[in-house]
């Protein structure tokens, strides 16, 4: 089959074929994308499907199996989800002092966060985060000393007044 041709045998059977499958999956969208996808593997073997005979069966029965495939990963899906540990009983509000570190992070340039992070919380070596980030050693340091003393300002308690100097 020549490009021209599979052009026109899509044109004349891609409508035709998202009607069947519709009427097989009952869902016109899933139905419109496993034609889709079973037209493309076809491209792909175009020339064994015009020796075959019957390119619409091929991809009639192609985007069956696609849909079918598809109807039972979500099926899986849904059954693992079920069988989880289903919905929590009574979940305790977040930490106010965690949300406003979240806030103060969230508010830090990325890589000082992602520094921050991988030193703090992921426990990593300045030479460890160099080795992950790609970044200079020197240039770790000044993340982390940047970083601290913009979260040190951010969550700096403005009920606690500072001690004037002396």
């Amino acid at each position: 089959m020549t490009v021209e041709e599979f052009e026109e045998f899509y044109a004349r059977a891609a409508a035709r074929l998202t009607g069947q499958l519709y009427v097989m999956t009952g869902d016109l969208q899933e139905a419109q994308d496993v034609v889709q996808e079973a037209f493309v593997k076809a491209w792909v073997r175009r020339g064994r499907l015009d020796r075959e005979g019957q390119p619409e069966a091929w991809i009639r029965t192609v985007a069956w199996r696609l849909a079918v495939s598809r109807w039972r990963f979500r099926r899986r899906s849904a059954d693992a989800w079920s069988r989880g540990s289903g919905a929590p009983g009574h979940v305790e509000p977040p930490d106010p002092g965690h949300v406003v570190l979240v806030d103060a992070l969230r508010e830090l340039p990325p890589q000082q966060r992602r520094t921050l992070t991988l030193h703090y919380l992921c426990d990593l070596t300045v030479e460890q985060i160099a080795g992950e980030t790609g970044l200079s050693g020197s240039t770790i340091k000044t993340h982390l000393v940047r970083g601290r003393a913009a979260l040190a300002h951010r969550l700096r308690d403005p009920r606690i007044e500072e001690a004037p100097d002396v």
